[in-house]
């Protein structure tokens, strides 16, 4: 086994004053609670399942509850705590810079803020916030500005805007469902066309989007502008939208699951993920054997592991080295 090299686009990063807040609060995120996490541990962690960098974002609640000014003391508590994070092992850490939505006017001033000055790599929002998709037209502004910058974002599903089923946790469905149903709304909704310079990378292999993949097209025909682009994905795949989605395949490894994704997906826009600390190691190391073990083309796999992550990331490119 040689030195670690893969890029870990679904690595997530709990900042101990955000797991106080979050435990103040009473929240059990997922239904399975904060993760402890330390950067020791990280890297431990990475070391073991060949991981060069990990970019490291927070995941699902986020830190919008109602007050919009707590909100925005609490991103910037959390995205200068990983700006520290990533100053002192650029090498093995990048970041995702966590918002303030559906508090519009403050994540475009945390976008800002974190792109220019503590050179994130990109940006993380939630599938859903407060109830509200991605192609909701008042988070348009928002769009527009990281269409222009060209920016990379991570899309991390969170709890429905619904009553949870007792004794399913949020993870098992609720997560996957949550990201198909914030893609299909940037789909329907035009975003994917109107702000073609966003890179998404939709979470667990995009949630139910590669299953039911042909629902949305079909979907799509409803709409008479998007009818054309629906039937002409129906007659050749390569001209899908979805095919414009990034998906990682943290969590979403398995026999099952990968037939689906490479169906449907561009295979230069699909990125290696595990998906800690919130999934349990014995999880990740199952599912990162059933991957090594899966018939992929070498050189899909190595896409996979990197070469489609340095593309989106160059500074984390081995040529610059």
């Amino acid at each position: 086994m040689g030195p670690p090299y893969r890029i870990d686009t679904h690595q997530h990063i709990v900042p101990p004053a955000y797991a106080r807040w979050i435990r103040e609060k009473g929240i059990h995120p997922g239904g399975i609670g904060l993760p402890s996490w330390s950067e020791r541990s990280a890297l431990k962690f990475m070391d073991r399942h060949d991981v060069q960098t990990g970019i490291l974002s927070l995941s699902t609640p986020g830190v919008y509850f109602g007050d919009a000014m707590e909100t925005r003391l609490r991103a910037r508590e959390v995205n200068e705590f990983c700006a520290e994070v990533v100053a002192a092992r650029p090498d093995r850490f990048g970041f995702f810079a966590t918002l303030t939505l559906p508090d519009v006017e403050g994540a475009l001033a945390e976008a800002r803020y974190t792109l220019d000055t503590l050179h994130a790599d990109g940006i993380v929002l939630l599938a859903n916030n407060d109830g509200r998709y991605l192609g909701d037209p008042g988070f348009e502004p928002l769009l527009e500005f990281l269409h222009h910058r060209r920016a990379v974002v991570f899309i991390h599903p969170g709890d429905l805007p619904a009553p949870a089923v007792p004794g399913i946790p949020a993870f098992a469905a609720d997560f996957m469902l949550d990201t198909t149903r914030t893609a299909i709304s940037l789909v329907l909704s035009g975003a994917m066309e109107k702000f073609s310079g966003i890179r998404f990378i939709l979470a667990h292999a995009g949630g139910f989007v590669p299953f039911i993949a042909y629902r949305i097209l079909l979907t799509m025909l409803l709409d008479r502008e998007l009818a054309l682009s629906a039937l002409a994905a129906l007659g050749d795949k390569k001209q899908s939208v979805l095919r414009r989605f990034y998906y990682d395949v943290a969590l979403s490894a398995s026999p099952a699951a990968l037939p689906s994704l490479l169906e449907v997906a561009d295979p230069g826009r699909i990125t290696y993920g595990t998906d800690f600390p919130f999934a349990p190691s014995a999880a990740i190391d199952f599912l990162n054997m059933q991957y090594e073990n899966y018939p992929l083309d070498h050189a899909v796999r190595a896409a996979i592991d990197r070469s489609n992550s340095e593309a989106l990331f160059p500074r984390l490119s081995l040529d610059r080295r």
